[in-house]
């Protein structure tokens, strides 16, 4: 009876060994314990985290252009790219495609169209970090044109498809113009 009970704790305790020599738990040089054990984590984070920087590496920033000269254009000349007119879409509605078989949305045929509604410049001001300068304001009404399908597949699957959907989008395209001695000639003094 004895031996069964030696063999029987020898066994769990060689695999006890065998378990926590592997993987994460190597006890050879500097561990971090039970930090060293990764946690899933959900992708809806990590899309998240994707956005934000998508969002604050393109559209974000506000662009300090040159001065305006005169008879120059003083028109905006790049209206909104289709990738920012989708992402104010997506932000608006908040909703990026729903959750797979329980509800999901598909928009298929996107037609975008772009309209300037207004295109002026403020006077010329002090701007904290940036000096004296103009704010360029351009205002876009985008019209989004797209076939919206919606997949609900719990308590009763079935399919809703609207074919002549269509969405308003405002976008505001602003951008500083350097404005006054932006040089610093020969002559003048700047500390």
């Amino acid at each position: 009876m004895r031996t069964k009970y030696l063999a029987a704790l020898f066994a769990t305790l060689v695999a006890g060994m065998a378990v926590m020599s592997t993987g994460c738990f190597t006890t050879l040089g500097p561990t971090l314990g039970i930090f060293s054990i990764p946690l899933p984590v959900s992708p809806y984070w990590q899309k998240l985290q994707e956005d934000k920087h998508h969002i604050s590496e393109r559209y974000s920033r506000v662009p300090i252009l040159g001065p305006l000269t005169q008879g120059g254009p003083v028109t905006a000349l790049d209206p909104p790219s289709d990738d920012e007119v989708w992402w104010a879409f997506e932000r608006a509605r908040s909703v990026q495609g729903g959750i797979p078989f329980l509800y999901e949305t598909q928009r298929n045929n996107v037609t975008i169209i772009k309209e300037k509604i207004a295109d002026y410049i403020d006077p010329p001001r002090v701007v904290p970090l940036i000096g004296p300068a103009q704010l360029h304001h351009a205002h876009y009404k985008c019209t989004i044109y797209f076939e919206e399908r919606r997949i609900v597949g719990w308590p009763i699957p079935h399919t809703l498809i609207n074919e002549d959907a269509a969405e308003v989008v405002y976008v505001d395209h602003n951008h500083f113009h350097m404005a006054g001695d932006v040089d610093y000639g020969k002559n003048s003094t700047h500390y």
